[in-house]
């Protein structure tokens, strides 16, 4: 199974295992960088955004996030489907990139032109154009996009490295955005307007990336069966992955990641303005500081990998960020041991942010092993839907619990916060970022699936030498 292919169509045994170049891989990585350049936006500041230059109150902003989940928690899954029934000379996954990509950032910057009328009109505006940018052309995007992995090769260490070079460049997007967009805002002028103007030259930059990835990433796994099997139906699909263990162990590992990610982006501008009391270069360098560690752990990955397996590195990983985290704790007052610590915690973070990905394209391989059944795009459909469902809740609960502190919203951005709001913005930053890496831990403990993975791919390769799943 790991000599290359050189022809799109071989054996069933054999098709899809091909030897990706740095080109692909790094053009694959374009699309993460593309979706983290408004998703970085969207999860890290776009609740200040409302709060402090909107006037939108923070309850509004918990309430629109909240019932948007019922929306989102089916929109991944519905996506799953429809790739897996895509049919175009491009392939299944590849040709939403293309499709998608000038709906998601004209969403992207209508949700930062929010009219300043009444509340009611806010609430239906930050509601429709919220779920327009992040339930409909997001989901688009990022269900087929993860998919499209796993139709490029077969190989599972092809599958590490694209995951390894997804998530080396994807914090490249969120440095782009989020630790560039205070400055900018600033720059022109500090006002709603200047937030417009900084997201639409994100979205330029997002939109040429999303074609690079589409121009370079082509589908090459096709596996082939008898004609006279039957395909397995919606229901039976379903269970088959409500069945597989290791895909609930991934969706927990991605999930965490990308909660990690919003509760850190999301309240650290908060934490920088009223505890640090620098809203700013802290923030922005608290936030690349944090950026280009998981970039350079990440890109250390493939040597890592060469002594030990997925499992075993991102839990030794995730180990050690609970361990920087607990450190803050002496003194979450002080600039220096944040940094100190975002740093160390982002090297422990880096593992398991750098191979999920690749671990979820060989719960794939299980899946098929497990049940007879190939379920690329319902994989990454129902992980999808999983991490939305965390960001999204992780936003509203992070709403919820600053408006029961009394924080107080303000369009010019300048009121005075209560000593409960500081308080609770505190204990969110120490307890729930620690909390979150704990879990990983635990999962991490129970997985297993590198162990037997040689063996896996041996009885497929056999099964499809006879023209079955």
């Amino acid at each position: 199974m790991n000599r290359e292919i050189t022809g799109e169509r071989q054996t069933a045994a054999v098709s899809g295992v091909v030897k990706l170049n740095w080109g692909n891989r790094i053009a694959y990585g374009c699309g993460d960088t593309a979706c983290n350049i408004v998703c970085g936006m969207i999860n890290a500041l776009l609740t200040l955004f409302y709060t402090d230059y909107a006037g939108i109150p923070i309850a509004t902003v918990g309430l629109v996030m909240l019932i948007s989940r019922v929306f989102d928690g089916s929109s991944d899954i519905i996506m799953g489907v429809i790739v897996g029934k895509t049919k175009s000379k491009w392939g299944k996954s590849r040709p939403w990139l293309l499709w998608m990509a000038v709906p998601y950032v004209l969403c992207a910057i209508a949700m930062f032109t929010v009219p300043q009328t009444n509340e009611t009109i806010q609430f239906w505006y930050i509601f429709v154009t919220y779920n327009l940018c992040t339930t409909v052309c997001y989901t688009a995007i990022n269900v087929p996009y993860g998919t499209l992995s796993t139709m490029m090769t077969r190989s599972s260490h092809e599958r590490d490295l694209l995951s390894i070079v997804r998530m080396s460049m994807a914090p490249v997007g969120r440095l782009i955005a989020v630790t560039f967009t205070m400055p900018v805002v600033k720059l022109f002028g500090d006002t709603q307007a200047a937030w417009v103007k900084a997201m639409m030259l994100w979205c330029v930059i997002a939109f040429v990336m999303l074609l690079i990835c589409f121009a370079n990433c082509k589908e090459h796994v096709h596996i082939e069966v008898k004609k006279e099997t039957p395909k397995a139906s919606f229901g039976k699909n379903v269970k088959a992955l409500v069945g597989n263990i290791y895909f609930w162990a991934t969706l927990i590992l991605w999930t965490i990641t990308c909660v990690h990610q919003t509760l850190v982006g999301a309240v650290l501008p908060y934490y920088c303005k009223y505890i640090f009391g620098n809203d700013s270069w802290m923030y922005s360098t608290l936030y690349m500081a944090e950026a280009v560690t998981l970039i350079a752990g990440a890109l250390i990955c493939p040597v890592l990998l060469k002594k030990f397996n997925k499992r075993d590195l991102s839990l030794a990983g995730c180990v050690l960020a609970v361990a920087a985290q607990m450190v803050f704790f002496m003194n979450p007052h002080s600039f220096g041991l944040a940094m100190g610590t975002t740093i160390v915690r982002a090297l422990g973070e880096a593992p398991l942010t750098a191979v999920v990905f690749g671990m979820m394209g060989d719960v794939i391989e299980y899946g098929q092993w497990k049940s007879h059944i190939r379920q690329e795009s319902l994989v990454f459909g129902g992980g999808s839907l999983g991490f939305k469902l965390g960001v999204g809740l992780t936003s509203a609960i992070i709403s919820g619990l600053l408006n029961a502190s009394g924080y107080i919203s303000s369009s010019t951005g300048g009121a005075v916060q209560p000593e409960t709001a500081k308080a609770m913005i505190m204990s969110i930053y120490k307890y729930g970022t620690t909390f979150i890496w704990v879990i990983a831990v635990v999962v991490l403990i129970f997985y297993k699936l590198d162990k037997i993975y040689p063996r896996i791919m041996k009885e497929l390769a056999e099964r499809e030498l006879r023209g079955e799943m």
